[in-house]
């Protein structure tokens, strides 16, 4: 199973979390998605399940023309995107 990000209140046992889990990440399969994030929590006797997909948004940069990630930038094009000057348009 991919990385999925797990968060439960103290109570719940590793075999509740790791039943849950795979009964989520089946449910996201199944819409043609990814288990992302699973967090569990207890309220009374109950465990509430609140779960989220693996988000596809990549960030794109341009620079110098070249449009990309940056995880494929090379050396020079690294240090141009951290030599950038950041601008704030705060008030």
């Amino acid at each position: 199973m991919a990385q999925v990000k797990v968060t439960a209140a103290e109570g719940i046992s590793q075999e509740e979390i790791d039943m849950i889990l795979a009964k989520e990440a089946a449910a996201y399969e199944s819409r043609g998605k990814r288990l992302g994030e699973l967090n569990l929590e207890l309220a009374g006797d109950e465990i509430v399940v609140h779960s989220s997909p693996v988000s596809d948004i990549t960030r794109v940069r341009r620079i110098t023309g070249y449009l990309s990630n940056q995880n494929n930038f090379n050396d020079a094009k690294r240090s141009e995107l951290r030599d950038r000057a950041k601008h704030c348009s705060c008030s």
